[in-house]
């Protein structure tokens, strides 16, 4: 497949090139869920987060900083406080997701900045579509100059998506699963 990493773009052109990405993550959506044979649903997720978290597996350098000084289990109880709410969500909004939505698995022609397709697909399945937009803010935080290019990116990415009002605490709270199930 054509294209560098999304992640080897310096900040002015990845945010050039962020609305075909988030196209190019739209599309992946779109495709009928019921047509997936591959399911990664939310309470796999969090089982998955909580034998990590069993085994002490947990690698403190995929955790925010914000977070690498608490123990594991205590982020674990914290997530599971807000489980049932996001099993809800989830169950009204499950999607084709990459799973792993993350800047080097969105290659980009580097002439036209256009988003020429998605690698590593190892963890695709259905699942709620904020397991991949939180990735993908996430991923790119550091990308940005400053705090207008991460609005900016966030404000184009959920209007590429149609999405009006981006559910921030289930942005937060994916962002905050996903390094517990890397062990």
């Amino acid at each position: 497949m054509p294209g560098v990493p999304a992640s080897d773009l310096p900040a002015a052109e990845l945010l050039r090139a962020w609305p075909s990405m988030a196209r190019r993550l739209r599309a992946l959506h779109e495709i009928p869920a019921g047509e997936c044979p591959f399911a990664r649903p939310l309470s796999a997720m969090f089982d998955r987060a909580a034998d990590v978290v069993a085994r002490g597996a947990v690698n403190p350098e995929f955790l925010d900083p914000d977070q690498q000084d608490v123990p594991p289990p205590l982020l674990l109880a914290r997530l599971r406080a807000d489980l049932t709410h996001r099993l809800a969500q989830e169950a009204q909004d499950r999607v084709v997701c990459h799973g792993d939505a993350c800047l080097p698995n969105f290659l980009v022609d580097p002439q036209s900045l256009q988003c020429t397709g998605l690698i590593d697909v190892g963890r695709l399945g259905t699942a709620d579509r904020y397991v991949d937009l939180s990735l993908l803010l996430g991923n790119a935080r550091e990308s940005w100059r400053d705090a207008t290019d991460a609005r900016a990116a966030h404000a184009l990415l959920f209007a590429q998506l149609g999405i009006d009002a981006p559910d921030d605490g289930r942005l937060d709270f994916y962002l905050r699963l996903d390094p517990l199930t890397w062990g």
